[in-house]
């Protein structure tokens, strides 16, 4: 192989630098990155030129994947130049540690005296794929590996080891970097200075997750806290050596299994990287479908390239499993990023630069029709803002290139629509849907199945604007449309009596609507069958009705049919599975019977721990009924378990002072009083409070408080009043400190004009007030403000009766005091 200097031009725009990392040895990292460096030298006519560096030094292999068994310097070589020349700067009296526009300077110094080139050699003539090897492994390399301190090194220089990779960035589109194991500095250089991304790559065991989760943590941290490591550090992870005829062990390592002490890959790295990046929720469902590494026996010996030997590319080969996580990797796009979402960005992508080049409507009206794909895919994900953009790009263009009433702009119009009554913007989506339904009609004509589907949808809006009966009328006359052109057993016409039933039960016709659900049901039973998805949701629909109408028996033995046809249809982990056996959990306990509710919670939770993880929200809301239901069965310790382990798990990833925190720690102060731990229910109570004051307190941002923010605060100021209220409920006289945060409470609902929490902590302050032992004081602070509140609301008939109570109180102290009142 060739062995001169290379002469590599820079590239027009920098690369970028990958870091492969494993905490444990023996992941496959070097036989990944071998394949991915490949796969992307290959790519636009095998033209993007690809660099390898080998900086496991201890257990040097990359070399071997590429038959470079020639000796020649390396990764330690070049480093022992820096140093020598760092060592030449200071004699000179330009080294040292500067500042950070001096220290970069003198590692571009240091860089500019020392060829890198020569320490590259190309090892494939069919593509642009090079590699920077461990070193020369002449007699002397342990030794000279062991002298080489890259503590010192890094304070000599901070900057070199950036400065390095931005070298080599600027000739190669992807430099791959192979890092050593576990937690040296070599490892910590490779992770935290070198690259823009890093690829953490483990096998399902305890020993590598608790590893990983450490060093990305460590990671992440450096770059966020070091003011010259202002960089992104994007963290893909790569699960490698699955065995994949395993599909029991496979889940049980992927989704975790609590009673097995396994907590599961994807809820530990949605975890962590929601914490990392400060996002509220990221799934990876998508992302870990598409990528894990396969055991294979054929790629278990020796050193072979997959890529090279696997070209078929079928779903089971281990080709297809690295393409699919270079959408990933090389795309830009984050692992909580759908493979869906994904394929509509690159096509929209490639459209919008097709359209600079050459507009036309043979190019934008499919990107219209992406748009408008992306919006239903964030719309279903809970990312409104972004699927209310997509929705509304895709009808500027249709309406543009198609005009107003074209069927293609009238169905852009009705996706925006319905994402804007979910919004709860009401009025923006009527004036929508009034005008899709008058085109309609007047083109179409008003029997038109398009414009019957417009009807419907403009009738949920008006219901949801509480105009019911005008809502209803629409739905009346669309059911009746149907029924009379398509009969009353069309999947249609069911599906409008749905509607309107839904409509009876808004309006509190509970009867009406159990007509009509039954109705419904019993149809979808002849036509589909009675296990049918379609058949069970109307079910679902009825069980609800049947226990509003406190019929809790029929709705239990309907939620009981649904749910087994679920569990053998779906599977007990099916998110359809999971919300039918919470109803079901629901109407249990509201008949009483805890111990079959206990049963539902505890398959519930473990379930939720199978699909969502640990940590994740829905799994905690099941533990917490879980805990009611204990409670309820008098199981005090089991309830005390698990509401510590959701305070734990809620102080953990929110904060002390979040308000599902403060829940949790009251919930458990209510355990620990009822076991008897008066003191330790106590304490927790103060901390409640303690938080709660200062959510309140706590500046609204841009000095305006959103709506999400006042319910956060509505909420701190219940519990507040709750444990105020249940200390004051005793029959000793409640503490000073106790009656003084009541008045303040009750003082500061005042002056924001809430009258309604102001009546209810009002009955309690007041119940205070009047006891025996209260100082004069505080008493009299206190009656002045019940006093002001019965003045504001113009309540004279509770004004008296307060001045009532006082006067008896009064006669009643000077009683026990034995002395008669004049």
């Amino acid at each position: 192989m060739e062995c001169q200097r290379l002469s590599l031009p820079p590239l027009s725009a920098p690369g970028e630098v990958v870091t492969f990392y494993s905490y444990k040895g023996g992941t496959g990292r070097t036989m990944a990155l071998s394949n991915i460096a490949v796969l992307l030298a290959r790519r636009e006519n095998a033209s993007v030129p690809v660099l390898m560096l080998d900086w496991d030094m201890e257990a040097p292999g990359l070399h071997h994947y590429f038959e470079q068994h020639e000796e020649r310097p390396g990764v330690l070589e070049f480093f022992e130049a820096c140093r020598q020349q760092l060592e030449r700067c200071s004699l000179e009296g330009a080294g040292g540690q500067g500042a950070g526009r001096e220290d970069a300077a003198l590692a571009q110094r240091v860089l500019d005296a020392i060829d890198w080139q020569q320490y590259v050699v190309r090892v494939d003539q069919g593509s642009p794929l090079y590699l920077m090897r461990a070193g020369r492994f002449d007699a002397s390399y342990g030794e000279r590996l062991a002298q080489m301190r890259w503590d010192q090194l890094f304070d000599s220089c901070p900057a070199l080891f950036r400065c390095f990779a931005d070298t080599l960035a600027r000739h190669f589109r992807y430099v791959l970097v192979d890092s050593r194991t576990g937690r040296t500095d070599s490892a910590g250089i490779c992770t935290t200075l070198l690259p823009k991304k890093l690829v953490v790559v483990f096998t399902p065991n305890r020993q590598s997750l608790e590893g990983v989760d450490a060093l990305v943590t460590r990671a992440i941290e450096y770059r966020r806290s070091h003011e010259d490591e202002q960089r992104p550090l994007l963290v893909y992870p790569l699960p490698s050596r699955i065995e994949m005829g395993d599909g029991a062990q496979r889940a049980e390592w992927r989704r975790g299994d609590a009673h097995k002490g396994i907590a599961g890959f994807q809820p530990m790295f949605e975890r962590l990287l929601r914490a990392s990046y400060g996002l509220p929720h990221i799934a990876l469902d998508s992302y870990f479908d598409e990528v894990q590494l396969q055991q294979t026996k054929t790629f278990a010996y020796g050193e072979q390239l997959a890529v090279r030997i696997d070209q078929g590319g079928d779903r089971f080969s281990l080709t297809r499993t690295f393409e699919a996580f270079l959408h990933w990797l090389t795309g830009g796009y984050f692992p909580w990023q759908s493979s869906r979402e994904i394929a509509l960005l690159a096509a929209i992508g490639e459209a919008r630069q097709a359209l600079q080049l050459e507009p036309g409507r043979a190019v934008a009206l499919p990107l219209a029709r992406d748009l408008a794909r992306l919006g239903e895919l964030y719309r279903k994900d809970g990312r409104s803002t972004q699927a209310l953009d997509a929705f509304r790009q895709s009808v500027e263009i249709r309406v543009r290139l198609l005009g107003e009433e074209h069927p293609d702009s009238l169905a852009g119009k009705s996706g925006m629509a319905r994402l804007l009554r979910q919004l709860g913007k009401l009025d923006e989506a009527r004036f929508l849907e009034e005008d899709v339904v008058d085109v309609r009609e007047r083109l179409l004509g008003a029997e038109h199945p398009d414009t019957l589907a417009a009807k419907a949808c403009l009738a949920q809006t008006l219901v949801q604007q509480g105009e019911l009966a005008a809502g209803l009328r629409l739905q009346d006359a669309v059911l009746a449309t149907y029924a009379r052109m398509l009969g009353g057993e069309h999947p249609m016409t069911l599906g409008a009596m749905d509607n309107r039933a839904a409509t009876l039960l808004h309006m509190g016709r509970l009867a009406q609507a159990q007509q009509v659900l039954a109705k419904v049901v019993a149809a979808r039973e002849r036509l589909f069958g009675a296990e049918h998805g379609d058949t069970l949701r109307s079910k679902l629909a009825l069980a609800q009705a049947l226990g509003r109408d406190g019929d809790l028996e029929g709705a239990r033995r309907l939620l009981d049919v649904v749910l087994q046809a679920q569990e053998r249809r779906l599977g007990g982990d099916h998110a359809a599975t999971l919300a039918t056996r919470d109803l079901l959990a629901d109407i249990v306990a509201r008949q009483g019977d805890w111990a079959g509710a206990r049963q539902l919670h505890e398959d519930q939770v473990a379930a939720r721990e199978r699909t969502r993880g640990l940590d994740h929200p829905e799994t905690l809301m099941s533990q917490r009924k879980l805990a009611e239901a204990l409670l309820r069965r008098g199981e005090l310790d089991a309830a005390r378990s698990v509401q510590e382990q959701v305070l734990e798990v809620h102080a953990r990833l929110l904060g002390e002072d979040h308000l599902d925190t403060l829940h949790s720690k009251k919930q458990l102060a209510g355990t620990l009083q009822q076991q008897g731990e008066s003191e330790a229910a106590r304490l927790l109570e103060d901390a409640v409070l303690s938080g709660s004051d200062r959510l309140l307190n706590a500046p609204a941002s841009g000095g305006k408080a959103q709506p999400h923010a006042e319910s956060v605060l509505d909420g701190a100021r219940h519990l507040q009043e709750t444990i105020l209220a249940g200390r004051a409920g005793g029959h000793e006289a409640a503490e000073p400190e106790t009656l003084a945060s009541m008045i303040g409470m009750l003082q500061g609902m005042i002056e924001r004009e809430q009258y309604l929490q102001a009546g209810e902590l009002a009955e309690h302050l007041k119940a205070c007030l009047l006891r025996p032992g209260v100082p004069g004081k505080l008493r009299k602070r206190g009656m002045a403000q019940l006093k002001r509140m019965y003045k504001l609301q113009g309540d004279l008939d509770g004004l008296l009766a307060l001045q009532e109570d006082e006067v008896q109180a009064l006669e009643g102290a000077l009683s026990e005091a034995r002395i008669e009142p004049r």
